[in-house]
Parts: C-alpha cells; sequence; structure tokens
C-alpha cells in the first residue's frame, strides 16, 4: 500500500488513540510506524525508530529514547536501561558512586568540588553541572512557603524568623514566650507578641543602664555576726560598724526593720537575746527572751508580720516557735530532725524553710504552724549550712559547704539551679542572703563576705574581707519585710481566741483556716480547739479518755459541726508536732460532763454539744469504771518512763564533752571549752586589717 493511500487525505490536528500524529500533521495507524515504510510521506514515523534521530544536544538510549545530554553521567539513571550511566559511557560506576564529603558538592559525572564552588559562575565541574540549575529564587514565588522572612541560598532557599519568634516547622514562625525563661528579668515579666517587658515590683524603680530593679528609700545594709561580734556594712557607702561588742558565741541573727529591733542566739549561755539596734551595745539594753531548754540554737527567723520568733536547736534536735517577747512558746517538730541548722520565714505565705546538714542532709518546709510537712531537697545536698528566701521571686536560695556551690529552687522545690560552683569563692559557705539582684554569703575559710548575681550566679566580688570567723548575715531594709495582714489580730477576739498561742496557718487550699491555736509542751487543746488542759487529771470529777488518730479525727469533724464559723479558722495543732498527719495516741482531759468518745458510740443525728449536754444517759457507770481502769494505769506508767528518760538525757548531757569535726561549725559542751575557745578568738581579733574598700565607722574603737 503506498504511503499516500495509508494516511488520511485531509491533515487532522488529532489523532485517534490508535493512530500516529506525522510530522506533517497526517495520521496514519500506529501498526505502520517503525515498519520500514515512509507512511507518512516526512519519514517521521521511520525516523522516530532510527538510532540517529536524537538532536546534537541530546543522548540516544540503548532503546532509543532520547535524553538530554546534561543527565547522561549525572548519577541518576534516567534511561529505562541506564544505558545513560554505564561504565563505558562515564568511565565509572555512577550507582556505586557516592564518595563526597558533606562540605563538597558532587558533579554529574561523580567528580567532588567545595560546596562554595557550587554556583560561583566558575565551571568547576567537567560536565558544568555545578553551574546547572543556578540563579533560582525559589523565594520569588509565594515567599518559598515561608510565613515570614525567605532566605534564598546558592542552592535551595530557607525560611527565617525575626525576633521575638522561632520555627515551630521548617516553614512557620510562632510566638517566643520569654517570660518562661525565670532569669528574664530582674523581677516582673511580661510577654507581647513577638517580644516582652520587664517590670519592677512597687518599691523598685529599674535601672536605666543595667535594667535591674533597685529599692527606693534608705540605703540597705549587711548585718552579721563573727561569733563575737555582730557588724553591719552599708552596701550604698561601704561604711563598716559595730553594732554589739563583747559577745560570747553569737552564730544565729535576725532582725525585725519595723521595730528596728535585732535578735541573736548565744551559744555559750543557751540564751535568745532581742535589743534595739542604736542600743544594742549596751548590755543593760538587751532583753533575754528564752533562757531555758536550749541546747545549741544555730538558726533564727523573726516573723515580722504574726510577731513570733522561730529557731533551729540542733542539740535537742527540734524546731520551736514562741512569741517575740519570748513569753509564749511550743516545740513544733522533735523528730526526724538530725542537724538543723538554718531556718527562713514567709509570713506573707505563712511557710517556714529549714535546712538540715545530718547523715540525710536536706531542706524541708512546712505551715508556720508546724502542718504540711515537705522535704524540698535530697539529692546532691551534703552540707547545707545558709538559707535564704527571695519573697518578690519565690525562690530559695542555700549554700552547701561541702560540694562548694550556691543552688536555688522554687518554693515548690522545682526548677533547681546550680549557681555557682567554686572551691575558691565557696570554700566553706556559711551564712546566705539575697536582696534585689545580688546574693550574699560569709566563707569561714575566706574570712569574707562575697557577693554575686542572683540570676546567673556571675559578677562574684569580694564585698569585705580579713574578717574572723564570719557566720550569719542578714539584709536590713524595709522592702525585704513586706507587710501583710495578721490573721490572730483580724479575729474579733483577742489572740485569735487562742488562750496560749496562736499560730499563722498556710492557705493550702481556699477552705484552709487562718490561723490555729496551739498549747504549751506539756498540755493539750481541748474540744474548742482554743483552750489548754494538762495532761494528768487534777481532780477526782475528771476523765481521761485515749484516743486514737481515727477517733481524734473524727471528733474534730463532730467538733467542727458544732463550732460552725469557728471551724474555719482553727485547726488542732498536737503536741511536738513531727509529722502532717497524727498517727500517735493522744489524750484529752475533760470534765466528767464533757466526755470525748469515739465516732461509732454517736448517732448520725447528734452533735458534740447535744452529747456532753446528755453525757449521763450516754454512758452508765460500768464503762466509766472500766476507762478509768484501763487508762490511768497506762498514763502512770507511761509517764514514769518517760520521767526516767528524761532524768538519764539530763546527766549524760552534762556529763559529756563533744565536738563535732564533719561540719567546721562544731558545738563545745562545757563551759570551760567554750570560755578557751572565746579567749582564743578575742587574740585573734586583735589587729585586724580591713580592706582598703572598707570605710571603718568611728564606732570601732580600738580597731585599726
Amino acid at each position: 500500500m503506498s504511503a499516500q493511500s495509508k494516511a488520511k487525505h485531509c491533515e487532522s490536528t488529532t489523532c485517534s488513540p490508535n493512530e500516529f500524529q506525522c510530522s506533517n500533521k497526517s495520521c496514519i495507524s500506529i501498526i505502520f510506524v517503525c515498519d520500514g515504510d515512509n507512511d507518512c510521506g516526512d519519514d517521521s514515523d521511520e525516523r522516530k525508530c532510527s538510532p540517529l534521530t536524537c538532536n546534537p544536544n541530546e543522548f540516544q538510549c540503548n532503546n532509543s529514547v532520547c535524553i538530554p545530554d546534561l543527565w547522561v553521567c549525572d548519577n541518576q539513571p534516567d534511561c529505562e536501561d541506564q544505558s545513560d550511566e554505564s561504565v563505558e559511557k562515564c568511565g565509572y560506576n555512577a550507582k556505586a558512586l557516592n564518595t563526597c564529603a558533606a562540605h563538597e558538592f558532587q558533579c554529574g559525572n561523580g567528580e567532588c568540588i567545595h560546596l562554595n564552588w557550587k554556583c560561583d559562575g566558575d565551571e568547576d565541574c567537567k560536565d558544568k553541572s555545578d553551574e546547572q540549575d543556578c540563579r533560582i529564587n525559589e523565594c520569588a514565588m509565594n515567599n518559598g512557603g515561608c510565613s515570614h522572612i525567605c532566605k534564598d541560598l546558592k542552592i535551595g532557599y530557607e525560611c527565617e524568623c525575626p525576633p521575638g519568634y522561632k520555627l515551630l516547622d521548617k516553614k512557620t514562625c510562632g510566638d517566643i514566650d520569654e517570660c518562661e525563661n525565670p532569669d528574664a528579668c530582674s523581677q516582673i515579666c511580661i510577654n507581647y507578641k513577638g517580644d516582652y517587658k520587664c517590670e519592677c515590683y512597687e518599691g523598685y524603680e529599674m535601672d536605666t543602664l543595667s535594667k535591674n530593679c533597685k529599692a527606693v528609700g534608705k540605703s540597705p545594709y549587711l548585718i552579721f555576726t563573727n561569733r563575737h561580734e555582730v557588724r553591719k556594712i552599708d552596701l550604698v557607702k561601704r561604711d563598716y560598724s559595730r553594732i554589739i561588742p563583747m559577745l560570747k558565741n553569737v552564730v544565729a541573727l535576725d532582725v525585725e526593720v519595723a521595730t528596728n529591733r535585732i535578735y541573736w542566739c548565744d551559744l555559750f549561755y543557751r540564751k535568745i537575746y532581742s535589743a534595739y539596734i542604736d542600743k544594742a551595745s549596751d548590755t543593760a539594753e538587751q532583753v533575754i527572751l528564752i533562757d531555758s531548754q536550749l541546747n545549741s540554737p544555730e538558726g533564727l527567723a523573726i516573723d515580722w508580720v504574726h510577731k513570733n520568733i522561730y529557731w533551729t536547736d540542733s542539740g535537742n534536735k527540734t524546731i520551736s516557735v514562741a512569741t517575740a517577747d519570748g513569753s509564749r512558746r511550743r516545740t513544733l517538730f522533735n523528730s526526724d530532725l538530725s542537724e538543723p541548722r538554718a531556718i527562713a520565714v514567709d509570713p506573707t505565705r505563712r511557710f517556714m524553710y529549714w535546712s538540715d546538714w545530718g547523715d540525710k542532709a536536706k531542706i524541708e518546709k512546712a505551715g508556720l504552724n508546724g502542718v504540711g510537712r515537705q522535704v524540698l531537697v535530697t539529692d546532691n545536698i551534703e552540707w547545707p549550712n545558709g538559707i535564704t528566701l527571695d519573697l518578690l521571686n519565690q525562690r530559695l536560695y542555700w549554700v552547701d559547704s561541702k560540694l562548694h556551690s550556691l543552688s536555688c529552687i522554687d518554693f515548690n522545690g522545682s526548677n533547681r539551679k546550680v549557681l555557682i560552683s567554686s572551691v575558691d569563692d565557696l570554700s566553706h559557705p556559711f551564712g546566705l542572703a539575697v536582696f534585689e539582684d545580688r546574693v550574699f554569703w560569709t566563707d569561714l575559710e575566706n574570712e569574707a563576705i562575697f557577693s554575686a548575681n542572683r540570676l546567673n550566679g556571675l559578677d562574684i566580688s569580694v564585698l569585705a574581707e580579713n574578717l574572723n570567723n564570719p557566720h550569719d548575715i542578714v539584709v536590713f531594709h524595709e522592702l525585704k519585710q513586706p507587710k501583710a495582714p495578721d490573721s490572730c489580730e483580724l479575729s474579733p477576739q483577742p489572740n485569735g481566741g487562742c488562750e496560749y498561742l496562736c499560730l499563722p496557718a498556710p492557705q493550702i487550699s481556699p477552705h484552709s483556716p487562718k490561723y490555729t491555736c496551739a498549747c504549751p509542751d506539756n498540755m493539750w487543746l481541748g474540744p474548742d480547739m482554743k483552750k489548754c488542759y494538762k495532761d494528768l487529771p487534777t481532780t477526782s470529777t475528771t476523765v481521761l479518755v485515749s484516743t486514737t488518730a481515727a477517733s481524734r479525727a473524727a471528733s474534730t469533724t463532730t467538733t467542727a459541726a458544732v463550732l460552725g464559723s469557728t471551724s474555719d479558722t482553727t485547726e488542732v495543732v498536737p503536741k511536738a508536732v513531727s509529722e502532717a498527719t497524727i498517727t500517735t495516741p493522744s489524750f484529752h482531759l475533760l470534765s466528767t460532763t464533757s466526755i470525748l468518745v469515739d465516732s461509732e458510740m454517736t448517732t448520725g443525728n447528734s452533735n458534740l454539744s447535744q452529747h456532753y449536754a446528755n453525757n449521763d444517759q450516754g454512758f452508765d457507770s460500768t464503762v466509766t469504771a472500766a476507762v478509768i481502769g484501763i487508762v490511768i494505769p497506762v498514763v502512770v506508767i507511761g509517764l514514769l518512763c518517760m520521767g526516767g528518760y528524761l532524768i538519764w538525757r539530763n546527766w549524760k548531757r552534762k556529763n559529756t564533752k563533744s565536738m563535732n569535726f564533719d561540719n567546721p561549725v562544731y558545738r563545745k559542751t562545757t563551759e570551760e571549752e567554750d570560755e578557751d575557745e572565746i579567749h582564743i578568738g578575742r587574740t585573734a581579733q586583735i589587729g585586724h586589717v580591713y580592706p582598703a574598700r572598707v570605710a571603718l565607722s568611728l564606732e570601732d574603737d580600738g580597731l585599726p
């Protein structure tokens, strides 16, 4: 059949699926293609099959398919038979070749060149593949898909974000919350979209240069003890003067700014003193607050809101509280304490914190009334000598004299951070204080007072040196002790209606009481949770009833129903509270008309007042006699055993001399040893040379 007969006579622009379109636009049956005949008339049906039909800039695969020359030997097979990457054509095995380093570019022919040579305008690859696909700006179309900034690169592109934003994925930017970093600002951090702002609390103002918050008002100054004197340093003027001279062995101290009073513990006399700061040098003006049942009071803290003092006693292994005048006191904790040292209080939130450097070193926390005890730090802690609180930023700082470190946590025990770890600057730190953006500490071995930035531990400097045994340290400034309401004074009744001690309670929940009542160590709260009763019956008309922890809880619930609004502000504080949950048997002293009974013996619709009023109907003489016959002998035997133990303990304490060399802050138990220590200390004190940076006051008579 002739070509003219095979091709359609009318030229068509569209051939059917079973037809082939020739170059001259005519259509022939697909079976006529590559049959050796010129069916199209222009040889286009046969030229497709000819091995010599590719253009000069094309490569013909072994299956006659034409591909661009640039695709040949580019390490990517483009021919179905992979003939474009064959060893014969390229001179290497392209499939196995991938030997260029990360900083190199692999040419199409397998060469390796420096990555910076790609798209630099020079043809460094022999096949010129390094200059292919260049000068393409991917950011020109739809900003490269970037949400904010598209940066064109020699090879490809990348997305970037403006300041205050970060890439959430490879293309999308999101806001950075700078305030998530607790050290972003000196005090208050306010986050904005793409930015943030720092502000200061009331009473502080922003320093224009450092952007730190500085206190407004009187100059702050440090007060510290060197065991035999109490001295102060003005932090602005750097004046150095003496407050109290000729002391025996003072380690712990604290101040009450509003009343301008100072409090201190003397280990030699085993007493706690107080005086007005400007009169403290006169022994006649020094008031003894606590003078009994003290052994080694090494930590002291003042609740300036509720007018109470708290102290640790490492000899008695207790933590106690008393009114500011020392007239009423109580032991809050007497168990699970080994070597309690420093103590700090937060009257605004009604919590206290203390350190213990015993065998199981730790830092603990509890309410100011002794409830809610919990451990904050137990790991990586050895000798936590000093602690202090940053009330504004809710951070607790402590120094560890064995690990030579200064660390901090928040008030819940989280977000722990080691600010400084240095054997030189923290050889043996003891006291600690914080104010504004600085943290201050005393060092026994360096005989100096240091300071550093409280946010990052940087900018360490020596405030004063050549000091003799600097121990406890506090900052005196009105902003260190913010004002807060005294719940006991706000009560309609004086002292909150408490017969003895009124202690502030932490606001753990919205229903937490504002305060609780407490009794002396040898007495118990009555059913009204306010009055105190002695342990033993004093008349024949009294009955002593033992209650377990369960019956105590049941009676407390029943009492709350009777007391009404009173139950919202009061709570039982057990004798010598050592745990948040009471688990030991206890006793209440009640008259025969007010016997405390188990919840199992009360009916569901009865209340405590009705039960007391109908006492004679609820119990017969047999039950009363049984209770008296069982309980009283047990109590008497227990008291005899306790009395014997106290006598033995007192004898042992008076006949024992001991030193603890684990922590160099050791205690001597006899007056002769203490007296020797004092003479040595005074001798070493003569001839002190204080640094030139500190200007000595005229009050320092006899000092160089």
